[in-house]
């Protein structure tokens, strides 16, 4: 064929015109070649390339059916805009009786008052109503009523399980307070839309405010503002000023957290943030000038006061008992937030029933008013009206918190003292170190493997070597104690042993070994200050911690709810035991050193032979913190753990003072040390509320309830071999190995536990060194 007649039929075909082939494929086809998968494809399917799922999802298809999915949700919701109707408020009918319960079932109290006072929105202040304004929805008088960004957002949440967040607007958050309630369910997010949307058009603006104003929860039992104002600041809505409404606004966010009286330093530090917050966004939206912003002090709440019924230890259970359930209904999903928990419980209608033991609760109780409590005179001694005691119980079988010591009252004193964590726990911390030493195989800076028998240097400010970071803490009194086992550190208490002993296991092992012991340890920095128990602590965070201990290394967390019942919802309450989480060998070996500390170091004098001991094994450890703000005592039985602290508080600034010279102890030298006091209160408790003598069912070869070979030497590691059976009695009463620790030049001792302890324990104690102060150690 020519060029010509190419060009002819090249025009004639167009573009679909056939190229031009070579001679060996027209040879190939004109011998009757099979046709490639190409041309075989446009014989079958036409155009090549369209399969029939691109043919399907085409742009056109996709599009109409987004388009008839959204029409479909359109009409749904048209139809639930057209059947759901604003109902009846309904908040205050909600409103019940909770019923508190011991143990055994017997009532401990009925809570369920509503404490509420509407006011009109004209008695409040206008810049004191626009401080929730500014905290809850800037744009409340733009709006439709609803935030669907943040509702659509909160539905798919609760479709994935993931919880409800925030963004809700007044509107709806007044909704859910009086029309509905705060489950978290699909059906009530629809419901709380559509009734927003419905309310936004048939209500003004003031009139929701005032209701939103006038029904959400406070804390401290106060529905309304004019109730927390009462609440907070003894005065009346009318009254407040925009600094107190801008915290009374912050509150709602998480009532229980930011209550002053009873958070944390953290939970203080988000309240004035949320404060500021507050104010910050008045001035951005010219509600408030910005010289008077500026101007403006954290307005300090008032102490708070205790409602009818919940006097002496009552309130403390009740809040304990009330935090616990609040903190188990946000961790299953059925509230968003603390706050939305808080008003769950506090609208009614529980019934539950705590662990607490009447008859240890009792007890406690009267081991307190006799041992300090009854000699504390603040008239005669300012001193004394600032000795607080706090202490919590707990089965180590069980996790189960059988007794619980707030403070002297629930009227006299609002925070929680078993609760609160911003008192350092001391030497009750060295316990912990051991045990991370233990559990991780340690080893000292020579190499030594770490047990009871290892000997470090007791040198009083000693520099601490292995760090990058300078320590050398000095013992109590200055005392040196030259070349010591550990089991004698552990005794006397020698903050130079176990400054060194964090280090050679790494402070960061030591943290991450005492928080799975249960103590709150995250964000700690670890550093070798912290082997001196510098952080915060609770009498029921240390009971959990030596708990663990006590049940041979699986962890404890102590639980003070039994059950709680509600007609419209069902709670699950936890395992208080749970996993194994340091070795039984490191957790055992630790609770046979701290024999020791009761039979021949710190508690001797309070703890060893008290009459009522009746040759019961005990393991403990005494604790007292910097400028002795703080004295503790944790120790245990085999089925009985108890923490007790007393804690230096000025009764009118609530700052943190030394108990020095409190109960008449010699000012300067009078300390109130752990081995008194809460030593002497815990032995009382403890011996009256046991059923039985029992000892400690220990798998280790070391420590005092061990009975050793031989005793170790100085030498840079132990000579003696301890035994391979443990004791199958009760540590001996008898009297400690020597009246001073020894020096560099002696060889220090440990005294073996003897097999055979007298039937009848001794009646004498050995007099203190100061009669008015019969404290021995930290």
């Amino acid at each position: 064929m020519g060029r010509a007649e190419e060009r002819r039929a090249r025009q004639r075909g167009g573009r679909r015109a056939a190229p031009k082939r070579s001679s060996r494929t027209a040879g190939s086809a004109s011998a009757g070649a099979s046709p490639g998968p190409r041309a075989a494809a446009r014989g079958r399917g036409g155009k090549a390339g369209k399969s029939g799922i691109r043919r399907f999802f085409t742009w056109k298809t996709v599009l109409g059916s987004l388009f008839g999915f959204v029409l479909l949700g359109m009409g749904a919701f048209i139809v639930l805009y057209m059947m759901i109707g604003i109902p009846e408020g309904n908040a205050a009918a909600k409103l019940q009786s909770n019923v508190y319960k011991y143990s055994d079932g017997t009532i401990l109290a009925r809570t369920g008052e509503i404490n509420r006072e509407n006011v009109d929105l004209a008695e409040i202040p206008k810049d004191v109503r626009l401080t929730f304004v500014a905290a809850e929805n800037k744009t409340f008088y733009k709006d439709a009523g609803v935030d669907l960004k943040g509702t659509a957002r909160g539905l798919i949440n609760t479709l994935s399980g993931k919880g409800a967040q925030g963004g809700s607007t007044i509107t709806q958050q007044y909704v859910k307070n009086y029309y509905l309630n705060q489950n978290q369910t699909v059906t009530r997010k629809l419901k709380e839309l559509v009734i927003s949307l419905k309310l936004d058009r048939q209500k003004s603006k003031d009139y929701i405010l005032a209701g939103y104003i006038n029904t959400s929860y406070y804390g401290r039992g106060a529905y309304g503002i004019q109730a927390a104002a009462q609440a907070y600041y003894r005065k009346d809505a009318k009254d407040l000023t925009v600094q107190e409404g801008a915290y009374l606004a912050a509150l709602l966010q998480a009532p229980n957290q930011y209550d002053w009286a009873i958070a944390t330093d953290t939970g203080k530090r988000l309240a004035k943030n949320r404060w500021n917050y507050v104010l910050d966004n008045m001035v951005g939206e010219h509600w408030l000038d910005a010289g008077k912003r500026q101007g403006m002090t954290f307005p300090v709440p008032k102490t708070p006061k205790a409602a009818p019924g919940m006097e002496g230890q009552t309130g403390y259970l009740v809040d304990a008992a009330n935090a616990a359930l609040e903190k188990q209904l946000v961790s299953q999903g059925a509230a968003a937030s603390l706050g939305d928990a808080e008003a769950l419980v506090k609208q009614g209608g529980w019934t539950i029933t705590l662990n607490i033991d009447k008859k240890k609760q009792a007890q406690l109780e009267q081991a307190v008013k006799d041992r300090l409590t009854s000699k504390l005179n603040p008239k005669k001694r300012s001193v004394d009206g600032d000795v607080q005691a706090g202490a919590a119980s707990v089965d180590p079988k069980t996790g189960r918190v059988v007794a619980m010591y707030g403070g002297v009252d629930y009227f006299k004193h609002f925070r929680n003292n078993a609760t609160r964590r911003d008192y350092q726990p001391a030497s009750t911390f060295k316990p912990l170190i051991l045990a991370a030493a233990l559990d991780r195989g340690a080893k000292t800076q020579d190499g030594r493997a770490i047990d009871a028998n290892t000997i470090y240097d007791g040198t009083s400010r000693r520099p601490v070597k292995g760090s990058t970071i300078p320590f050398a803490p000095p013992n109590e009194d200055e005392q040196n104690y030259g070349d010591i086992t550990v089991q004698t550190a552990m005794n006397q208490s020698v903050n130079s042993v176990f400054a060194q002993m964090g280090v050679d296991v790494g402070m960061e092992d030591v943290l991450k070994v005492a928080n799975s012991l249960g103590m709150d340890t995250e964000g700690l920095p670890a550093v070798p200050a912290q082997t001196l128990g510098s952080m915060g602590a609770s009498p029921l965070e240390m009971a959990g911690v030596y708990a663990t201990l006590d049940n041979h290394g699986k962890k404890v967390t102590p639980a003070i709810i039994k059950s709680a019942e509600h007609k419209d919802r069902t709670v699950t309450l936890p395992d208080p035991i749970g996993d194994r989480v340091i070795t039984r060998e490191a957790a055992d070996t630790v609770t046979s050193v701290l024999t020791g500390v009761v039979d021949d170091g710190t508690a001797r004098t309070s703890v060893r032979n008290n009459p009522a001991r009746r040759g019961q094994q005990v393991a403990g450890k005494t604790g007292t913190s910097d400028s002795n703000k703080s004295a503790w005592f944790t120790g245990y039985t085999p089925s009985l753990v108890t923490s007790v602290g007393l804690f230096g508080e000025d009764a009118k600034t609530h700052a943190q003072v030394s108990l020095k010279g409190a109960t008449g102890l010699i000012p300067g030298s009078g300390r109130i040390n752990g081995g008194g006091y809460p030593a002497q209160i815990w032995a009382q408790y403890t011996f009256d509320a046991m059923d039985a003598v029992s000892k400690f069912d220990l798998e280790t070869t070391q420590g005092a309830a061990v009975q050793p070979s031989s005793s170790p030497t100085t030498s840079q590691s132990p000579t003696g071999t301890p035994s391979s059976t443990p004791t199958t009695q009760p540590p001996t009463s008898a009297p400690p190995t020597s009246s001073a620790p020894p020096t560099q030049s002696q060889t220090p001792t440990q005294e073996p536990a003897t097999t055979n302890p007298p039937t009848t324990p001794a009646t004498t104690t050995p007099p203190p060194s100061n009669p008015l102060n019969p404290n021995s150690g930290t």
